[in-house]
């Protein structure tokens, strides 16, 4: 199981770290809510729990409970910017189908616990 970051989501998160002044990494999960069912979560990880999953890419830490890794699997996550609008983004291949706002999402049968 593995999730990657782009130089661009890393960048961002070692900003966030910086400014923040500590900081193990970016905590990334999912929650059940809105119009699909589910959607991220983003938080500052200050340690590791028992079931965390820690990838990094570009010198870059983020941090996965074993429930969202089983929803995140093969994603990639990055950091965009749309005018004013900038957000951290998932390219989720286990994404099903989301709801007209973007907010949430449902995922493939296959993958539901």
């Amino acid at each position: 199981m593995a999730i990657t970051v782009t130089e661009s989501a890393a960048k961002q998160i070692q900003n966030q770290l910086a400014k923040r002044g500590k900081g193990l990494g970016l905590r990334v999960g999912v929650k059940k809510v809105g119009c699909s069912g589910l959607a991220y979560t983003f938080d500052y990880a200050d340690e590791t729990q028992a079931g965390d999953q820690v990838f990094e890419g570009h010198d870059a830490k983020v941090v996965v409970d074993a429930y969202a890794l089983t929803l995140l699997d093969g994603s990639r996550l990055d950091f965009v910017k749309d005018g004013f609008k900038q957000v951290f983004k998932f390219d989720n291949p286990n994404v099903d189908s989301t709801c007209g706002c973007g907010e949430s999402f449902n995922v493939k049968q296959s993958i539901k616990a």
